[in-house]
């Protein structure tokens, strides 16, 4: 039941049959073979039960970097740091499999004016398809 990835209004999204848990420990390594580290890590369900006192399914917000595009695209604009790092979404949906979604630095650089930004975004953007690719 792993569906191929498809876009969403501001990323790239894969079901998968694997559980929550599974997708977890899997995607760090998948965005780590495509030069990837995983600098954040944000349980929204932790946060809103200690917020809120809310019940929330899982769902984690992981912030991946790749140093290299990273460093080339400040170089090109200081400002681009308010799109790092790029974002990683895990959550399970209601019947327990693993949802994945990454951002897609295409659309966010969309109305940019430097070329040098655009191409980033989109060997960033191949990067990221590579890795969701590999998930199960």
């Amino acid at each position: 039941m792993t569906t191929p990835i498809t876009p969403t209004p501001s990323g790239l999204r894969r079901a998968l049959d694997s559980t929550y848990d599974e997708a977890l420990a899997a995607v760090p390594a998948a965005l780590k073979a495509e030069g990837f580290g995983v600098l954040t890590e944000i349980d929204i369900r932790a946060t809103l039960a200690q917020k809120l006192g809310v019940d929330f399914r899982r769902y984690k917000i992981l912030g991946a970097c790749n140093p290299p595009f990273a460093h080339q695209a400040l170089q090109a604009d200081l400002e681009v740091g308010l799109l790092l790092p790029c974002n990683v979404v895990v959550y399970e949906d209601d019947d327990g499999h693993a949802v994945v979604l990454a951002v897609d630095p295409t659309k966010m650089m969309g109305g940019s004016d430097h070329p040098a930004l655009v191409e980033l975004a989109v060997a960033v953007k191949e990067r990221l398809v590579r890795a969701l690719s590999t998930l199960a």
